[in-house]
């Protein structure tokens, strides 16, 4: 990353029926409030009207939704970016030590916790800066603006993949490995 990279929090965006995309995790959130006053007691009239009309299979997919990016994201942490990870770095209990595979998947599972956190983050448009992503969720992240080259070649990347994605009128774009898809 760099000063200008930021990362989203994690909420799968689900297509409802009438083809608007919602938050799952904002949906599910707003359910479980309205639980919670049913069982205080507080539930308005409105809500418990809301709350029959719920689609339980569509709230399933909206769970599922949840549970597959924490597992995803779970398993990228893991295979890739705690990949070099071998040895204890913060916890002076632990300073130097090797770090276990049940240790990188228990902080991958922490971080996925914080990330999907969307009382914390808001909304799924909220960006996460490399500053709290190194403070607040504790990940070593490199800086490439420290690498001249490396720096350029990012540049040189980001440059042409915009340019592609204004001449073919995209609003975003990925890049496979075949081809790249507005």
């Amino acid at each position: 990353m760099d000063f200008y990279s930021v990362l989203g929090p994690i909420d799968p965006q689900v297509q409802k029926k009438d083809g608007q995309f919602v938050s799952a995790l904002g949906y599910l959130d707003k359910v479980n409030d309205m639980i919670e006053k049913s069982k205080k007691g507080k539930l308005s009239q409105i809500e418990s009207m809301q709350m029959m009309e719920l689609d339980l299979g569509v709230l399933r997919e909206y769970e599922q939704a949840k549970e597959l990016t924490i597992d995803l994201l779970k398993k990228w942490l893991v295979k890739y970016k705690f990949k070099s990870w071998k040895k204890h770095m913060s916890d002076p209990k632990k300073l130097g030590k090797p770090v276990t595979l049940k240790e990188k998947e228990q902080r991958a599972s922490r971080i996925a916790t914080l990330l999907s956190n969307n009382n914390r983050w808001k909304t799924h448009a909220r960006p996460i800066n490399m500053e709290i992503l190194r403070t607040e969720i504790r990940l070593i992240i490199n800086n490439f603006s420290d690498d001249k080259q490396l720096d350029n070649l990012i540049s040189s990347y980001y440059n042409y993949i915009m340019d592609y994605v204004q001449k073919y009128g995209g609003k975003f774009c990925f890049h496979t490995r075949r081809r790249f898809v507005l």
